[in-house]
């Protein structure tokens, strides 16, 4: 049984800031408070239809005691109790600890890892089902940074992705991806197994991370590349080094005054993430064992392209629909992912 204590502060908080936003609350607060606020409201719808079901319930249960009335009371008490035990488990989902950068946009970056230009092409492949994925679900998706193999691959891409719930969903995408099928580049026909690594930044503002300028070092070039719209004849290609870190990112697809915004877009997400990082591992010592850890280390994917079949290893899950998953129909997969997650962090809780 959930805690009804819980549920009233929870109810009580809402209503706190219900108030607050009607009686107009400063600008500095008013977009914090409206995300809570809207994080809050479903809750509470549950929390309200919750107490009603209970107090159905009680009646049901004194109406036993009426010789006239049992006979409608024990037809009632089974439906009652089993939506009583359903709200619960829906309660107990929605009371889970959230991560905080579930409602940001988020920076996708991909690069190809072995398998030389057929990593490369899978690279290539993985950008459309990423832009394909967040066409289906309403998604604006922009391309930051893109370098090109000579066979049209992927050597390294950056892009951002806006909309509701992009981060929740994009972060299980973190990982190395692994792709076995016979390559374009190969005349015999033998499969080759190749990989590319898909990291899922929370997009970070600037009051997230702080960057001071004697910690940056920002260099001008001559964008480079395979050729086509992404390559430039101008000096307007920007990379950032992050003294401290040793990062550095590039951004050639713009102006120069573009391409600096870009850049500082990337790192300060990547900054950004390693923060979360290290407070995670404070908070958790076996977060690498989690889903969704975000360790691009870890093998999480393969996609068999002679069996059309895609297995993320995570889970445990295998589907033979490897076309319309490289098509963009990725919910089949995350639904199961965040589902998995869940029933974790309730094993823990209890």
């Amino acid at each position: 049984m959930v805690p009804l204590d819980t549920l009233a502060q929870i109810t009580q908080r809402f209503e706190f800031i219900e108030a607050k936003l009607s009686a107009g609350a400063p600008p500095a607060e008013i977009a914090k408070l409206s995300r809570e606020y809207g994080d809050l409201k479903p809750v509470v719808t549950e929390i309200t239809a919750y107490r009603r079901a209970l107090d159905d319930l009680a009646e049901a249960e004194i109406m036993l005691r009426d010789p006239e009335m049992r006979g409608l009371a024990e037809e009632e008490l089974p439906s009652l109790r089993a939506a009583i035990a359903a709200m619960e488990i829906a309660l107990q989902l929605a009371l889970l600890p959230k991560d905080a950068a579930d409602a940001r946009p988020a920076i996708l970056e991909i690069r190809p890892g072995t398998g030389g230009e057929e990593a490369a092409l899978f690279a290539g492949d993985l950008l459309n089902m990423y832009r394909r994925y967040a066409e289906n679900r309403g998604w604006t998706f922009e391309i930051l940074e893109m370098q090109e193999s000579d066979l049209g691959g992927i050597r390294e891409l950056s892009a951002h992705i806006q909309g509701q719930g992009v981060f929740a969903r994009m972060k299980y995408e973190s990982g190395v991806h692994r792709v076995q099928r016979v390559p374009e580049t190969e005349s015999g026909g033998r499969v080759h197994t190749s990989a590319a690594t898909v990291a899922v930044l929370p997009e970070a503002e600037e009051v997230d991370i702080d960057i001071p300028a004697s910690d940056i070092r920002i260099d001008t070039m001559r964008a480079s590349g395979a050729g086509g719209q992404h390559v430039n004849t101008t000096d307007s290609a920007v990379r950032i080094t992050h003294i401290p870190t040793g990062i550095i990112v590039v951004s050639a697809m713009k102006s120069q005054h573009q391409n600096r915004v870009a850049a500082m877009q990337v790192l300060r997400a990547r900054l950004f993430e390693i923060e979360r990082e290290r407070v995670d591992a404070e908070r958790s010592a076996n977060r690498k064992s989690q889903v969704g850890s975000g360790d691009r280390s870890e093998r999480i994917r393969t996609y068999n392209f002679p069996q059309g079949r895609m297995t993320d290893h995570r889970i445990n899950l295998t589907l033979y629909s490897l076309g319309q998953i490289m098509a963009g129909d990725l919910d089949t997969t995350i639904d199961a992912l965040i589902s998995d997650d869940q029933a974790r962090k309730l094993a823990e809780m209890e």
